[in-house]
């Protein structure tokens, strides 16, 4: 299937570029064939996942290094400082969540790291869609919709990833607000 021959090809990618993976520590989808694609080539992985999935046996036991932690607060928290930039492969509430959330910050000038969804298939058009109309209803500034990285190719979505700068926010979300 496309999405997991995806997320083997952004796991490679990541060793090949010796970047550290670090997810959410599971063993199953597409976090499970992602980190097993970075640790078949050598690549270093980090999980992070909340006691109550690792009691589970949700939690991937062959990575580098696994973090077990509280809660799902504390994971997000956990992956945002240990991380350079986030790529979301295609996903459902919990990968949304986890993205919006980091990209949010991102827009209220929290952080200025690189957000970015690798478009496989067209999975994420509809958000994308979503995105610009918000842009041209007022309820998203266009130098915000900038923050928001896609791309459907693994590797230039890396190299986005890896050369963004990340516009000067303004902290005044509300300028040009509807």
């Amino acid at each position: 299937m496309a999405y997991q021959q995806a997320a083997r090809a952004v796991g490679r990618l990541l060793c090949r570029r010796s970047v550290e993976l670090v997810y959410g520590g599971g063993k199953v989808g597409l976090m499970g064939v992602l980190a097993n694609a970075c640790l078949g080539e050598g690549g270093r992985v980090i999980g992070v996942i909340p006691q109550a999935l690792a009691d589970r046996e949700l939690v991937h036991t062959g990575l580098t290094e696994l973090r077990v932690v509280g809660s799902m607060h504390e994971r997000k928290a956990v992956m945002a400082d240990l991380s350079d930039a986030f790529l979301s492969l295609p996903g459902g509430y919990g990968t949304w969540e986890e993205f919006f959330e980091v990209l949010t910050w991102s827009q209220l000038g929290m952080q200025r790291k690189a957000c970015g969804l690798l478009n496989v298939n067209g999975y994420y058009d509809p958000l994308l869609a979503m995105a610009d109309k918000a842009v041209e209803e007022g309820f998203v500034r266009a130098d915000h919709r900038e923050i928001l990285l896609s791309d459907v190719d693994p590797e230039r979505l890396l190299d986005r990833l890896s050369k963004y700068l990340g516009p000067s926010i303004d902290n005044d979300i509300n300028h040009h607000a509807r």
